[in-house]
């Protein structure tokens, strides 16, 4: 099947925005492709080209969508993928649901333990990693998907949403989305909600749009505020917005990501963040794991 691109842009009619004068519009990146989970068409697309072929590796941590993501493209594309994830398997356990796909896939994994996976990036290490897995002649992609020909892949984005939109925004985890989605996005500012603690994903933006454009792209902000602890964590009050949102409008809320994103947002549109008549575009950058059917769990090879 091939991507649905432009992705559909949807207004959703939302009283609790429309109080203080808020347009919403919910940019269903979601609906791209029914196996790579969200936006990481955007970013994979263009890497995997670059792979010409040859297998790929990438980084994530046991539920990472983009581990989930880089396996189906692997196997829609015929393409070997190698999966390094952080932590060690825990002896006898199966696979958890998210791995159990990535395997099912096809793509081959290898656990690592914290202290390596943290220095990754290091060359030292990662030839050691790449040693271990089997994977030395192999095209590296980054943990996220988050590099220069990713982030290029992402200005489309910006592009589909200009003149539709006043403000864009994203929830953010590598930054790349963000870094590809300023560049092409204007007039208009785009907000970042991080996922993860730790104020250090400006700093990232800003190489990724050096790295990609050769010097800073769009207007664009972080907002920290809305990580819910750090990545993967949810509160109540999280849990009863998501489902209140999908009762009122029928779309399925990523949690790790798209909600706590839109919280933000409404928490910003009640703080008078956003003048009367703005029309707000969310980008709903993913849906909750999807089930293809049965899985085939394989123990990591």
């Amino acid at each position: 099947m091939r991507p649905r691109l432009p992705s559909p842009l949807e207004e959703v009619v939302d009283e609790r925005f429309e109080r203080y004068g808020v347009r919403l519009l919910l940019k269903r990146d979601d609906l791209i492709h029914p196996e790579l989970v969200g936006n990481k068409w955007r970013k994979l697309a263009p890497n995997l080209a670059a792979a010409d072929g040859r297998p790929v590796v990438t980084f994530g941590g046991a539920y990472s969508n983009h581990l989930r993501a880089t396996a189906a493209a692997g196997r829609l594309l015929g393409l070997a993928t190698v999966g390094v994830v952080r932590g060690h398997e825990l002896a006898g356990r199966p696979l958890n649901p998210s791995l159990a796909r990535c395997a099912a896939d096809g793509m081959r994994l290898h656990f690592a333990d914290r202290a390596a996976y943290r220095h990754k990036a290091e060359p030292g290490t990662l030839a050691a990693l790449l040693r271990a897995a089997g994977a030395e002649d192999a095209v590296v992609v980054p943990e996220g998907g988050s590099n220069a020909a990713a982030v290029r892949g992402c200005r489309a984005l910006g592009e589909e949403l200009s003149g539709h939109a006043d403000v864009a925004a994203l929830a953010c985890g590598t930054g790349g989305t963000l870094a590809g989605l300023a560049a092409g996005f204007t007039p208009g500012r785009v907000i970042g909600v991080p996922v993860l603690r730790g104020g250090f994903l400006g700093e990232e933006v800003r190489r990724l749009q050096e790295d990609a454009f050769s010097g800073p792209r769009g207007d664009w902000s972080l907002d920290e505020r809305f990580h819910c602890g750090g990545y993967a964590r949810t509160t109540p009050a999280l849990d009863a917005f998501a489902d209140d949102f999908e009762r009122r409008h029928g779309v399925p809320l990523e949690r790790v990501y798209v909600a706590k994103m839109l919280l933000g947002l409404l928490t910003m549109a009640r703080e008078g963040a956003f003048p009367r008549g703005t029309s707000l575009a969310a980008v709903v950058t993913g849906g909750p794991f999807p089930r293809r059917g049965p899985l085939s769990p394989k123990s990591p090879r």
